[in-house]
């Protein structure tokens, strides 16, 4: 790790410390307010049952229950029952969080704040794009384990594509699910963005918030790397909004199997606007400011970056990068109107499972940033709320990796037997629908007239010769 970059983890393990003594103090004046929580749950200090006014409340009506106090929220399909009898087997739902890390502050600070842990290989493949910018393919190559398991009835891996979050920050969660995924067999790959993780920036050109353009590039080149193999993709908070993108502009055309959203940011411009609390606020926008540091040169000539650095809102970073650029500028609106990543989310054809947790510090209350309709409308997408795991946490007792990471193991292997009996019975209803048409041309044929004074061996000739 640079010098640079043990600095920055040590101000960011500072940082959160205070900010998590400050919501911790902050925490009984919200509470006297009046927290609530989801329905049939239990405080833990008095065991009695609570009102069902909680965040989650509204979803509670008709929808599926899960071990775990989870719900399933979908429209009815048999893709859905499949996914439903899966998520009822799943081992990983059945045990929660100890009661110290069941605040949503204490785990998700602990995903993104904790360094990264050692154990990983990774093999860094940088792709050089159409307008000459880069971007960089983690493939994760080991630590193998002697009971590696192959994901398909073939035996070849499937490769899971992995998308971190928009602000460029490899976290321990991302390389847990990448270790979980090699030792279940598939072949894990991280995309990062220009500029990102160590990946250079070679043109003074950043990613939007949602532009799929480089993804669409880098998956074309893993579907030419690995030409038969499944490919499913992974995203974690608000690098969601890239794969969403993606999905709804390719349609049908997309290269991926399934696809996975790991408290995804859905309403993205409500969500800038809005804005965070205030420690995430200045932790996000404090690291996106000292990862673009390095680049301040370099972006003078597209962007005013003395009015980029003294930035003091994610929202006023993002359109200072974005809109307000020297060469091109645009309006707020037309931003999003290229960026937001539901807008073109009729066209998806893939199926999406989104993990959520009720009490997402970061997204806020599930009844205001999440689509409800989408999910009871569209039969692709899924969604699995919780009511304990803060924004990417869901952490379970050590070493168990974060049950997000088993269950979207399970949901990807759900897909993978669902459309193999699905591709099973239309083989057997194209053979038997065949097999009566042949019987039918077969029942319309002139029948042959023999002559009385045809012999045996006439008629059957045939079978002499055929045999001979």
């Amino acid at each position: 790790m640079p010098p640079w970059g043990a600095a920055l983890a040590l101000l960011l393990a500072a940082f959160a410390l205070l900010c998590l003594l400050a919501l911790r103090l902050r925490r009984p004046c919200r509470r006297a307010v009046g927290a609530r929580t989801l329905p049939g749950a239990r405080r833990e200090d008095h065991g009695e049952e609570v009102d069902s006014g909680g965040p989650a409340g509204q979803f509670s009506d008709g929808r599926e229950p899960l071990p775990g106090g989870c719900r399933l929220i979908c429209k009815p399909s048999a893709l859905a029952q499949c996914l439903l009898r899966a998520l009822r087997r799943s081992a990983a739902l059945e045990p929660g969080p100890r009661p110290w890390l069941s605040g949503p502050h204490l785990q998700t600070l602990c995903h993104f704040v904790l360094p990264v842990g050692p154990g990983s290989e990774l093999a860094r493949e940088y792709l050089q794009l159409a307008d000459d910018g880069l971007v960089a393919l983690d493939w994760v190559v080991g630590p193998v384990a002697r009971g590696r398991r192959a994901t398909n009835a073939g035996g070849l891996p499937a490769v899971l594509l992995v998308i971190p979050n928009a602000w460029g920050r490899l976290t321990r969660n991302v390389l847990g699910l990448c270790l979980l995924a090699l030792e279940r067999g598939y072949y894990p790959v991280i995309f990062h963005r220009r500029g990102h993780h160590g990946c250079p920036l070679v043109s003074p050109r950043l990613q939007p918030f949602g532009d799929p353009s480089d993804l669409k590039e880098a998956i074309t080149y893993i579907r030419f790397r690995h030409p038969a193999a499944p490919l499913f993709a992974v995203s974690e908070g608000s690098g969601s909004a890239l794969l969403l993108s993606y999905l709804g502009e390719c349609g049908s055309s997309s290269y991926v199997t399934g696809a996975a959203c790991i408290s995804p940011v859905l309403r993205c411009r409500e969500w800038f606007e809005a804005g965070l609390p205030w420690p995430y606020e200045r932790g996000f926008l404090l690291h996106q400011k000292v990862a673009l540091s390095r680049y301040a040169t370099a972006l003078e000539d597209t962007v005013d970056t003395r009015k980029l650095f003294r930035s003091r809102s994610l929202r006023e970073f993002e359109e200072t990068l974005f809109c307000h650029t020297k060469s091109f500028p645009i309006s707020w609106d037309t931003y999003w109107d290229h960026n937001d990543p539901l807008r073109d989310v009729d066209e998806a054809a893939v199926p999406v499972l989104c993990v959520c947790s009720a009490d997402d510090p970061v997204c806020g209350p599930p009844n205001h940033v999440l689509p409800t309709e989408l999910f009871h409308s569209n039969p692709y997408f899924f969604l699995l709320l919780s009511r304990h795991g803060g924004h990417c946490g869901f952490l379970r007792q050590e070493p168990l990796p974060a049950w997000s990471h088993e269950v979207t193991l399970e949901y990807f292997r759900a897909l993978t037997d669902f459309f193999r009996t699905e591709e099973r019975m239309k083989g057997l209803s194209r053979r038997r629908a065949s097999f009566l048409a042949g019987r039918r041309r077969w029942a319309t044929l002139p029948k042959r007239e023999v002559s009385p004074s045809s012999s045996l061996e006439e008629i059957f000739s045939w079978k002499r010769s055929y045999t001979r």
